[in-house]
């Protein structure tokens, strides 16, 4: 019986193993791999990588105790959390279960792909997800922002207080119709194209096309110095659906001290409810979610 299992070996996961540690609790970390998306980072031609706040340092440096202290991780993929009175299960898709008194999950998000030609051979080489991270290394520069919602309108509107050209290709008529829609139709640095869907990635070394096709089937390259695919995540919550309270993208519900709807069960990082998926946050919110863990197996 273990006090705490966490699933996830991103900066959340990682920091909630090394808190549970520090407080000699009986803690094992299952995850696919250590690191999550820190093990990723964009590489585009004439940027260092002092220029993005990332805090690598810190998930390197847990991620090498964890790895370290063998005993307290395991490689493997969970595929379904349960209840078991007041304690829960954990079962994994090697077969293995593991019984523990509470439970974190920190199993972050997955990416929408485009499916086209030249994703994969430019993915992170002027192609990647994140323009809230990277945004500040296109001054005077082109970009090409991909998605047709929310995030995509925002990721745009801060690539064009800086970006020298921001075009955006599938912005659905209701995105185009907020206020932050009408604000970049009238930016002289912004282009739309809201029926236009991408049918391939160009380049060399690093991206830098992308191919565009119109309603009428005419296809179009946008140059660039690099594309940002900015459609929803895609919370990794297929384990606990039908166990905690998952919201309307399907991502865990918490409170401020990373409780879930599930007394033993916390939740942190990019799987959950709160503002905004970088790293730094996630790093915060795993210490935070193994505090009120801990908190709550004094209790219990």
């Amino acid at each position: 019986m273990y006090d705490l299992i966490i699933i996830g070996g991103g900066p959340a996961g990682l920091t909630a193993s090394i808190y549970a540690i520090r407080k000699r609790l009986n803690v094992l970390n299952i995850s696919k791999d250590l690191g999550g998306k820190t093990n990723m980072h964009l590489s585009i031609p004439w940027s260092e990588d002092y220029e993005v706040i990332r805090g690598l340092e810190m998930v390197h440096k847990f991620k090498q105790e964890l790895e370290y202290l063998d005993f307290a991780h395991k490689v493997d993929n969970v595929s379904k959390v349960r209840a078991d009175g007041k304690n829960f299960i954990v079962e994994t898709e090697s077969g293995k279960s593991y019984e523990t008194r509470s439970v974190i999950l920190a199993m972050g998000t997955s990416m929408h792909s485009l499916d086209v030609p030249g994703e994969k051979e430019f993915f992170f080489k002027g192609l990647c997800y994140s323009a809230i991270s990277y945004a500040p290394l296109f001054i005077d520069r082109q970009a090409v922002v991909i998605g047709e919602g929310e995030l995509a309108l925002q990721s745009a509107a801060e690539l064009a207080t800086i970006a020298s050209k921001v075009q955006v290709v599938g912005l659905s008529e209701q995105a185009l119709e907020s206020s932050l829609g009408k604000k970049l139709s009238e930016a002289d640095n912004v282009a739309l194209y809201p029926q236009y869907q991408v049918v391939k990635i160009k380049g060399d070394e690093y991206a830098n096309a992308v191919t565009i096709k119109g309603p009428d089937g005419k296809e179009t390259d946008l140059e660039m110095d690099g594309a940002f695919i900015e459609n929803n995540l895609i919370p990794n919550t297929e384990a606990v659906k039908g166990l905690v309270d998952l919201d309307d993208q399907e991502r865990v519900v918490i409170n401020c001290l990373n409780h879930t709807s599930v007394p033993g069960i916390f939740a942190a990082g990019d799987i959950t409810n709160i503002y905004a998926e970088q790293v730094l946050i996630a790093i915060g919110e795993g210490a935070k979610a193994t505090l009120s863990a801990y908190e709550y197996l004094l209790e219990n």
